[in-house]
């Protein structure tokens, strides 16, 4: 069996039963589960959850994202080889010391595989809360162009690129088109300020002011907690989003939660700590993938600018990568999951039948006709 074959790229088609069309994202695919197994597998697992909890199951894939677009690579490698475990693997390792650390629980009930999790049904904040102890990336770039304000919070002259911040930075965006809200445009991913949350908590979703005081505590105690962690593996945790959204539990309380994924090299910038010591950026996350694009095409424009999204489009589907290319970003994500869980990242010769055969025989969520 070659690479290629081990790849997971299509991940909307399992026979789960289901009450909703499936929602693809990018990477993950989402399965909204009839109210019967909702409430079925609730009472069965002993979720701590309210009885009528909407529950999905949710795949994800080894496809590659970056600068809005899927990326594929020759032999018909339509996806980098052990991704989608590695990201679940790190997740699930945050999620787990998040919970042990006392900060919050997770959308996630139940992992039945490494390339699934059964989660229950969350209601999004509406913002993607970045944190940054870094100064790279956009930022630097608007920073080098003379900006000094953003997100409301003022940075000195005399940075320089990649230095560590004064201060752990928030600089939330906003997370789909927000309309009627005075001064935040009506833009997916438009910069926002404390006092434009404040003022407006309700339109992005939190259910009391004194929300945005707790998002932002577990915002910095989450960073902090997976900072330290990866400091002693000797990795510096540069940047990261995450994502938040409210839950009912069991005893009827709604509580604020970690979802989507943490810490992971798809959402979050993570550094060799002995190369940037020697004044050197080695990247151990997507960034790294990103650069590789930037450099291998002549005209890397075409995946800044977004005026040029139909060309941008059009050069991913009609490229494939070097394998060379997609081995190393397997490499680096494999060989990071690794350091962090302190285990092999479980692969899986034929990932396709190995769940469905568990989520038929321990989930009874498998529809014989479908």
């Amino acid at each position: 069996m070659g690479l290629a074959d081990k790849v997971l790229a299509v991940n909307n088609d399992l026979p789960i039963r289901t009450a909703l069309p499936v929602h693809s994202g990018k990477v993950r695919s989402v399965y909204w589960l009839t109210e019967a197994d909702s409430r079925r597998l609730i009472r069965e697992k002993g979720y701590d959850v309210a009885a009528d909890t909407p529950l999905a199951i949710m795949v994800i894939s080894d496809r590659m994202s970056a600068f809005d677009c899927i990326w594929k690579g020759e032999g018909n490698m339509e996806g980098i080889p052990g991704k989608g475990a590695a990201l679940n693997a790190i997740s699930n390792h945050w999620f787990k010391l998040f919970r042990d650390s006392g900060l919050a629980d997770s959308h996630i009930l139940d992992v039945p595989h490494p390339l699934v999790w059964v989660v229950q049904k969350a209601r999004p904040v509406m913002i993607e809360a970045i944190c940054r102890q870094y100064i790279t990336g956009s930022m630097w770039r608007d920073y080098s162009k003379g900006v000094r304000e953003f997100c409301g919070i003022q940075l000195p002259d005399g940075l320089e690129k990649n230095q560590k911040l004064p201060e752990l930075l928030i600089t939330p965006s906003t997370k789909g088109v927000l309309k009627g809200i005075p001064g935040v445009p009506e833009l997916d991913d438009a910069n926002i300020t404390r006092s434009d949350l404040k003022a407006n908590y309700e339109s992005f979703c939190f259910q009391k002011a004194e929300d945005i005081d707790r998002y932002e505590k577990l915002l910095k105690e989450g960073f902090g907690v997976i900072s330290e962690a990866l400091g002693k593996l000797d990795q510096v945790f540069v940047d990261t989003k995450f994502e938040f959204g409210y839950v009912t539990a069991a005893s009827g309380q709604d509580k604020l939660i970690y979802m989507d994924e943490v810490g992971t090299p798809d959402s979050s910038r993570i550094w060799d700590g002995a190369s940037y010591r020697a004044g050197k950026v080695v990247e151990n996350s997507k960034e790294g993938f990103r650069q590789q694009l930037l450099s291998y095409f002549p005209d890397p424009d075409i995946l800044l600018n977004k005026d040029r999204m139909d060309e941008r489009r059009a050069l991913a589907e009609e490229t494939e990568l070097p394998q060379s290319i997609m081995e190393a970003v397997s490499k680096t994500y494999l060989n990071i999951a690794e350091r962090i869980t302190g285990q092999p990242v479980q692969l899986s010769d034929n990932p396709r039948t190995e769940m469905i055969a568990i989520l038929k025989n321990q989930y009874g969520l498998v529809d014989e006709s479908l």
